[in-house]
């Protein structure tokens, strides 16, 4: 979910002869280093900036471009010369369609314009009220010493949000669960697809294959409930939903059922996903970090005495905001992005071929010593005003920079304190045998079983 801007190419890198972005070692016969993307993705991506600030990569019989240096990054995503494309996009637009996150240039402009007015400031406040109601449910729902799958509660909690915020119809909340039950399925088949281009073995109709086609065509079809529901119902919540049925193309004529699918399937699944697993993320990380756990909780009691926190109180959580932050910058959700070359153009003294993919991580940049002080600490406090300016511009970017700048931040960043605001005063999580924190790889990232015992404070 993201936005486009007119923003003017970086400045020409000076004279003399492009280079060539030297070729990294390590790749197998036919899969390149696909097969380093599938067995050791994170790994693989965080040494690549041992090799250069800009390398070449191989996925099976393609070339691939990776940007490694955090200003390079900025540059790419500043310039017009690259656009939303490449492996990751060619594989989300099976799920996303042609809406605002898959699309470019002029259509990509008017989507973003048509899409804005429901993120206003003031907007955010009213779906504040459903935020506020939904985090108290979830933590109303636990029992004292019962253990909790914390990364499906909080998938759940965050798609109902979404759902009743920007598509109200009458049935929402029976469809945002079964929406978060397929795009369960979905996402889990997606990151294969990416990295290993083998669309015929996809066609095979293995279990697997059958599962995530089954989930894929039911999110489908209940996005197509909603907007048929809500079209019938006649006028309804000024909400987002509203904007699309509203919308109109550059004829004047009212955009396509399709474009309004493709739209509400792009914001359910940015507006769930990477919430839930943000949220999956720091509920962990106070489990390993008590001391940052304790003043989270003492900050929230100190500013809502006596009651659950509130939209209005936000403002005035600043340890809770850097939780949420560093959590973001050592755990993001969305960890890999790709982009295409335009035409043959010139990346800080790099040549870059046309019609090139290129690959940048944000999880091997947020982690980078060269960028971060004890990069693998967990440190809230790098975030206060006196030791935020350290770091590096460009090495932070939870909702992307530039021509793609995610339109729902403050949006995701409310919902995130809400929540955890709400819960971790309520309630101490501690790990049981069940819970497995390893990195679960897919097109987002999660622990793999994040099942916690609910302890009341």
């Amino acid at each position: 979910m993201s936005v486009e801007s007119a923003i003017p190419a970086p400045a020409a890198s000076g004279p003399g002869p492009l280079r060539t972005p030297p070729l990294v070692g390590g790749g197998v016969p036919l899969l390149g280093h696909a097969w380093n993307l599938v067995r050791d993705p994170l790994g693989f991506l965080a040494a690549l900036r041992d090799h250069g600030d800009l390398v070449r990569i191989r996925l099976g019989p393609k070339t691939a471009y990776a940007v490694c240096d955090p200003e390079l990054v900025g540059a790419l995503l500043k310039s017009p010369e690259f656009i939303v494309g490449g492996p990751l996009w060619d594989t989300l637009e099976v799920l996303l369609g042609k809406g605002v996150a898959t699309s470019n240039g002029r259509l990509h402009r008017r989507q973003r314009r048509m899409m804005q007015p429901a993120f206003r400031p003031e907007r955010i406040a009213d779906y504040a009220k459903v935020m506020e109601e939904e985090a108290r449910a979830t933590a109303a729902r636990w029992r004292p010493g019962e253990t909790v799958d914390v990364g499906a509660e909080m998938f759940r909690t965050a798609v109902r949000i979404v759902s009743r915020s920007l598509l109200e119809v009458e049935s929402i909340g029976e469809k945002a669960d079964r929406i978060a039950d397929s795009l369960h399925t979905v996402f889990d088949g997606l990151y294969r697809r990416m990295v290993l281009s083998v669309g015929p073995l996809y066609r095979v109709p293995t279990p697997a294959n059958r599962r995530f086609e089954s989930a894929l065509a039911d999110l489908h079809a209940l996005v197509d409930e909603i907007i048929a529901e809500r079209r019938a119902a006649g006028p309804g919540p000024d909400d987002l939903l509203a904007e699309l049925l509203r919308a109109t193309d550059e004829s004047g004529d009212p955009i396509t059922d399709q474009e309004i699918h493709d739209h509400v399937v792009s914001l359910v699944v940015a507006g769930a996903e990477n919430v839930a697993s943000t949220l999956a993320w720091t509920f962990h990380l106070m489990t390993e970090h008590p001391e940052q756990e304790r003043r989270l909780v003492e900050e929230v009691n100190s500013v809502a005495v006596g009651r659950a926190i509130t939209f209005a109180d936000l403002k005035e959580l600043p340890h809770t905001r850097n939780v949420i932050t560093e959590a973001m910058r050592i755990r993001p959700a969305a960890w890999i992005f790709t982009r295409r070359s335009v035409a043959e153009t010139d990346l800080g003294g790099y040549r870059i071929p046309a019609d090139a993919d290129i690959v940048y991580s944000v999880y091997a940049m947020q982690r980078d010593p060269r960028s971060f002080e004890r990069h693998l600490e967990f440190d809230p406090d790098r975030w206060n005003p006196e030791r935020a300016g350290d770091v590096p511009e460009f090495a932070m970017m939870p909702f992307s920079v530039g021509n793609r700048k995610c339109p729902g931040d403050h949006f995701s960043l409310a919902e995130l304190a809400l929540i955890l605001g709400t819960v971790a005063p309520r309630w101490r999580l501690e790990k049981v045998a069940e819970t497995d924190t390893d990195t679960r790889i897919g097109i987002t990232l999660h622990p793999k079983r994040l099942v916690l015992r609910a302890v009341p404070r």
